[in-house]
């Protein structure tokens, strides 16, 4: 995802699971499922951002894998995460 005349994201819809791959920028969630791991498919070993949307209601994201906070997603709440090679480790956005 990166800024140009137009941004473009590519975007899927996914049951929510206890690990979730990474495949697209905005990624709608549904079930009721904790996600503990994002599995990033960036290629070349790259950070980056992905954004998650739970559909069916709240949804937790769980540090037992490569979260690095345990945050509780609103329904219909964007969530923009970010993730560190160096750390590897996804960063979940402010929650408000």
């Amino acid at each position: 995802m990166f800024p140009g005349t137009t941004t473009k994201l590519s975007e899927t819809v996914a049951a929510s699971t206890t690990t979730i791959d990474v495949k697209s920028d905005l990624i709608r969630l549904t079930g009721s499922t904790a996600i503990a791991t994002l599995n990033p498919f960036f290629g070349g070993g790259f950070s980056g951002i992905c954004v998650l949307v739970p559909v069916d209601g709240t949804l937790g994201l769980l540090t037992t894998g490569n979260i690095a906070v345990a945050v509780t997603m609103a329904q219909n709440r964007a969530t923009v995460m970010v993730y560190s090679k160096r750390a590897n480790v996804w960063y979940p956005g402010a929650i408000s």
